[in-house]
């Protein structure tokens, strides 16, 4: 696969610990509960609450609007919810990436209407090229403008995810 790396795992892992300082700091004195998004936000979500130093709760959703490829379908598929109840609390969203918007708004919708406390979102790559929906990134941990993405748990057609760092893909490379 031709790729170019645009984040080093060190890199990574400084702009992690920042954010976590950074949330922690925002959340002092309140307990967080962190939703991760399935599946680019795994790794992402582990290392992010490994910085976070405020009482921190951990639970999963699993939407999508990409499949198995490169573009969004542009319907949303909501395939796990949650399991611990939102209401009341202070809900941190963590996304690998916010590309058209419309996962992470429908998320947003649901969450708003199950009444918690707060809603914010941290997002490891806020990338606006392709944004079809304004949703706001409260954290963002790094501003890509353009290219498709792979590594640190971020995948084309399930894979890549692996990749210790991060990397901008030629499409067209993709389908061979």
């Amino acid at each position: 696969m031709d790729k170019e790396m645009l984040f080093s795992p060190a890199a990574i892992a400084a702009r992690v610990k920042e954010l976590g300082q950074t949330i922690s700091a925002d959340y002092q004195g309140r307990e967080l509960l962190l939703v991760g998004i399935l599946n680019g936000a795994f790794i992402f979500a582990a290392d992010l609450a490994r910085q976070i130093t405020v009482p921190l709760k951990v639970d999963f959703v699993r939407a999508a609007s990409y499949g198995q490829g490169s573009s969004t379908s542009g319907r949303v598929r909501l395939s796990k919810d949650v399991e611990l109840p939102l209401a009341g609390r202070h809900v941190l969203l963590v996304e690998d990436i916010v590309d058209s918007g419309l996962t992470l708004a429908r998320l947003r919708d649901l969450f708003l209407a199950r009444e918690v406390a707060s809603l914010r979102v941290c997002a490891l790559i806020d990338k606006q090229q392709r944004r079809l929906v304004e949703v706001p990134v409260d954290y963002p941990g790094f501003l890509v403008e353009r290219g498709f993405l792979v590594g640190y748990g971020l995948d084309y057609a399930e894979q890549y995810r692996q990749y210790p760092a991060i990397y901008r893909v030629r499409e067209e490379r993709l389908a061979k």
